[in-house]
């Protein structure tokens, strides 16, 4: 729910696609994997006072809803996928170094913790505090799917309301497939979850007392901004009054819980389906896939899927990844779904774009990061008990996270 600001400073300079505009979070961890509440603490050390986010060269960082996660984000959008791989990866660097030494704690990606308990960590206490008080007077604080959750989130610019209205209804055909290839979270609470995408399931119970908040976090397609503003932020946002909600919660656009959701300060699309990954070139992979698949389909006349049947395809994978039976006619699985998807990615990407869809294309053909994680702490807990088969397992993935190497 934090605010990004990079879109703000020249809001009307990007053309439709230009840029793109990564959030990062990662969990604090020992070397033991412990989950560290210690946000603010980073912060006052770096500020002088505990304040939420901290300009740090040319990136920011700060607090999320949960004490253990950071938000890291660039201080400006990106048009090359090369400068944003540098850029974040050099922030990953830099704050690893500055909470080694302090700390002991290193940052760790994937979209879930895998041995957090619940009374390991607790909501953001200072500044903003308002608005996450306002949350749990209505829903459940204290579940995963809202302290141990971490997105990778993506913001896509566009250049008028006819351009956004198109990327909204296409990103729903889109997201609904995603979590195939973008889901790294197959454990939690030291256990193998039932779902290849464990954070999006929590995700999509969280808020199940204002049902309309999330809806079936598949989007619902939209004709113009002002229908946008009535049948959604207007149904939640009348949904949340009649609950006693506070007005800081009220008629703001980052409250939709959608897969997709339009920032308008921002004139940008921000999608929230993907789980964060092992590392930033992951990070970058994914979004050069998803832009180029964007802009192909922008090129044609496809047709758009039900949404029921989006939202029922959605479900499918969430629970079983590229292995889910589908209704899309791509199908009769995800992978293929995929497969279709990384034909008009290739066939639409930039000369930047296809040096990074090679790892999409891999994990599509050989498995999700979280395919990936499930089978390597399966094998080594042959060997071992479960618990230090995950801590063995993310160990690794926190060394990826430093030397930017994708896991397989």
């Amino acid at each position: 729910m934090a605010v990004a600001t990079y879109f703000k400073r020249s809001v009307r300079t990007y053309r439709t696609l230009e840029v793109l505009g990564p959030e990062h979070e990662f969990s604090l961890v020992n070397e033991c994997m412990k989950p560290l509440p210690i946000v603010d603490k980073v912060i006052k050390d770096v500020y002088g006072r505990v304040v939420n986010f901290v300009e740090f060269g040319d990136f920011t960082f700060g607090k999320e809803l949960q004490l253990h996660v950071m938000e890291v984000k660039p201080n400006k959008p990106f048009r090359s996928p090369k400068a944003f791989e540098e850029t974040m990866h050099g922030a990953v660097l830099r704050l690893n170094e500055m909470i080694k030494q302090r700390y002991s704690a290193r940052l760790l990606g994937t979209g879930m913790h895998p041995t957090l308990k619940l009374d390991e960590t607790t909501v953001w206490p200072h500044r903003h505090k308002q608005i996450y008080e306002a949350f749990s007077r209505i829903f459940n604080l204290k579940q995963h799917g809202w302290l141990n959750i971490q997105s990778f989130q993506l913001n896509l610019p566009y250049a008028n309301e006819e351009k956004a209205v198109l990327m909204h209804n296409l990103m729903a055909n889109i997201c609904a497939y995603l979590p195939a290839v973008s889901a790294s979270s197959p454990i939690y609470e030291g256990r193998l979850g039932e779902f290849v995408d464990n954070r999006l399931h929590f995700y999509m119970e969280n808020q199940k007392e204002v049902p309309s908040v999330a809806g079936k976090v598949v989007p619902e397609y939209i004709q113009s901004f002002r229908q946008y503003r009535r049948d959604v932020i207007g149904r939640y946002s009348k949904d949340l009054a009649e609950t006693g909600a506070h007005p800081c919660i009220l008629n703001k656009d980052w409250v939709n819980s959608r897969g997709v959701i339009i920032r308008f300060e921002r004139k940008a699309l921000e999608i929230r389906v993907m789980d964060e990954q092992e590392c930033v070139k992951s990070d970058v992979a994914l979004s050069c896939f998803v832009r180029a698949l964007l802009r192909g389909l922008l090129k044609t006349s496809v047709p758009l899927l039900p949404t029921k049947v989006l939202a029922e395809d959605f479900k499918a994978v969430v629970k079983d990844g590229l292995e889910a039976k589908v209704l899309h006619p791509n199908g009769p699985t995800a992978r293929h779904v995929c497969r279709r998807f990384m034909k008009i990615a290739w066939e639409n990407a930039t000369a930047e774009e296809k040096e990074y869809l090679p790892l999409i294309e891999k994990r599509v053909e050989h498995g999700s990061l979280s395919d990936v994680i499930r089978g390597k702490v399966l094998v080594r807990a042959q060997k071992t008990d479960l618990n230090e088969a995950i801590v063995d397992v993310y160990s690794k993935l926190l060394k990826c996270l430093e030397s930017n190497e994708p896991f397989f």
